[in-house]
């Protein structure tokens, strides 16, 4: 089967799920270890629920999801059934069900879709990004903005679970960053960061500490859409490093260098 088909069974099983959320409230919240850190029962509904469409359709590839694990190398898809448990669990509208296809940590089919806001992007590699934005009445391709500094660009980050006890919580970035960006803001869901990148509203996104199923479908989102993703320092993009900075492209080497320069900010207090 070539990609174009999978990614149609992909886009399906997602919009399929994504019915399924839409009118969803939890019942049940409750922390994986860490309070910060939740999960619900629609998290493992919507996993079993893709994890049994792609097996009927696409029995020969293995899935990793968040909540039931699985297969963790080679060809696989990633799933995240909700990113953004967070903001799900407290009815915030900003999270989204994120799918991909990686090659070991190379993604080859991205599909993300925010239910509740009638957002979704997909890609595939070599075939450019599209999105449906509620009240489009087609596709439309997806293209990142043409900010030209750090200084003018709206950036987006997030922070780990345990930013509370551990040294590495992105906190002095994050400082750093609302001095030198034009603006800096913390949504709470990798995706759609992403995504968000992809479509222009955003023109830079970093963090650290990641899960491989969190980024591989928005990283290639954003590649499609003609951005740059790396590592924090400039090396190949790996779903599985838990580590990238998507831009634009225009200002990724500025913002690496950045980086550098906050860590060292960071380093040096007291």
């Amino acid at each position: 089967m070539d990609d174009a088909a999978l990614l149609d069974i992909a886009r399906d099983v997602v919009a399929d799920a994504a019915v399924m959320l839409r009118q969803a409230r939890p019942d049940e919240i409750r922390s994986k270890g860490n309070p910060k850190d939740l999960v619900t029962e629609w998290d493992t509904r919507c996993e079993e629920r893709i994890r049994g469409a792609l097996a009927a359709r696409t029995p020969a590839l293995p899935l990793q999801g968040e909540e039931a694990g699985g297969v963790a190398t080679g060809t696989r898809w990633l799933l995240d059934p909700i990113d953004g448990t967070v903001n799900f669990a407290h009815g915030l509208p900003y999270w989204a069900i994120s799918l991909a296809l990686v090659d070991g940590g190379v993604p080859r089919i991205g599909v993300v879709a925010a239910p509740m806001l009638g957002w979704t992007f997909w890609a595939r590699r070599g075939g450019g990004a599209r999105a449906v934005i509620y009240g489009d009445a087609e596709q439309r391709r997806l293209e990142v903005s043409r900010v030209a500094s750090v200084g003018n660009a709206l950036l987006v980050t997030g922070f780990p679970y345990d930013r509370a006890t551990s040294r590495t919580n992105n906190f002095g970035q994050w400082e750093y960053f609302q001095r030198r960006a034009g603006a800096c803001r913390r949504l709470g869901t990798a995706s759609l960061d992403l995504c968000g990148v992809a479509r222009g509203w955003l023109d830079g996104y970093w963090e650290r500490r990641l899960q491989p199923w969190d980024v591989a479908a928005g990283a290639l989102i954003v590649e499609e859409a003609g951005g740059r993703v790396t590592d924090t320092r400039g090396g190949p993009f790996d779903a599985s490093a838990g580590e990238l900075v998507a831009t634009n492209g225009a200002i990724h080497e500025e913002m690496l260098a950045e980086l550098v320069r906050a860590d060292a900010a960071h380093e040096a207090r007291p």
